[in-house]
């Protein structure tokens, strides 16, 4: 199933037969390093037996990856046109099993790529990773069946996504992401894979949807209110933010700052008061 694929030329080869360059104003970091695109593949929970997105492809370097670790099918979503010739190539070499939609990720409805069930994974475009992960979050709360997301984020996005109440880097993404899901790093990446280098590290996170959590959460958008107004002045006492509200119903005298309220709170104070 794999062999068309590993007979393809290394990417870096692709990329100078086509002058391709990574675009800065698409946040483009490629990584080349087999290894490591291959051990991102692999940490995709049961990807033997479900189909894989991913968003964001652009040489196909963890396209290839995925496709390898024996994904049964893989649909790539790529806004930039100008990786084609090198996408085309892979997707004749996959028997099938790739598909690239030219598109911008942010605008495909994922509920019409005719998947019951599938993962995401992804090295994703720093300049737009965190509204994707967002938009993500409220499909599953809605209902998507979204399996699994193994993502790539810059090191101090992947801390705010999975840290805790009191952490330095708590905040509106580790509440919204905590209230439907379980969430972790799974390992750290150096600047020196990416060409071009960033200036910052990366981290892999994997966050696995929690039916449990899902089916206690209303409405999630009404937490990402509460969660705005508050963490959006995170340095404010809460009763200085929301002076009107009787913060010992909860069990709070209101000199508490964002930063130390649980995500069951936020979701309590979001059912209550938006």
């Amino acid at each position: 199933m794999t062999d068309m694929i590993a007979t393809l030329p290394p990417v870096s080869e692709m990329m100078r037969d086509c002058g391709l360059e990574p675009k800065k104003q698409f946040g483009q970091n490629f990584l080349f390093d087999l290894n490591l695109t291959g051990r991102i593949a692999r940490s995709v929970p049961d990807i033997t037996n479900i189909p894989v997105v991913e968003v964001g492809p652009g040489p196909a370097g963890l396209t290839r990856a995925i496709l390898m670790a024996g994904a049964p099918r893989v649909i790539a979503i790529e806004k930039d046109k100008t990786t084609e010739p090198i996408l085309s190539r892979v997707v004749d070499a996959s028997n099938g099993r790739l598909s690239v939609i030219f598109d911008d990720a942010l605008r495909v409805d994922f509920s019409k790529l005719g998947l019951t069930e599938y993962a995401i994974c992804a090295n994703l475009p720093y300049n737009v990773g965190t509204e994707l992960l967002i938009g993500w979050l409220h499909k599953i709360a809605h209902g998507e069946s979204i399996s699994s997301l193994t993502l790539m984020f810059q090191r101090e996005v992947a801390l705010r996504i999975t840290s805790r109440p009191g952490d330095e880097h708590y905040g509106r993404l580790a509440v919204l992401t905590s209230l439907i899901a379980d969430a972790k790093i799974l390992f750290d990446v150096p600047n020196t894979a990416f060409v071009p280098r960033p200036r910052v590290q990366s981290a892999v996170v994997q966050i696995i949807p929690n039916r449990e959590k899902i089916a206690r959460i209303t409405n999630l958008g009404a937490i990402e209110q509460i969660t705005a107004k508050l963490f959006g002045q995170r340095r404010k006492m809460i009763r200085a933010i929301m002076p009107n509200v009787d913060w010992e119903r909860y069990g709070l005298s209101g000199t508490e700052r964002a930063e130390k309220l649980s995500p069951e709170m936020f979701a309590t104070l979001a059912h209550d008061l938006i």
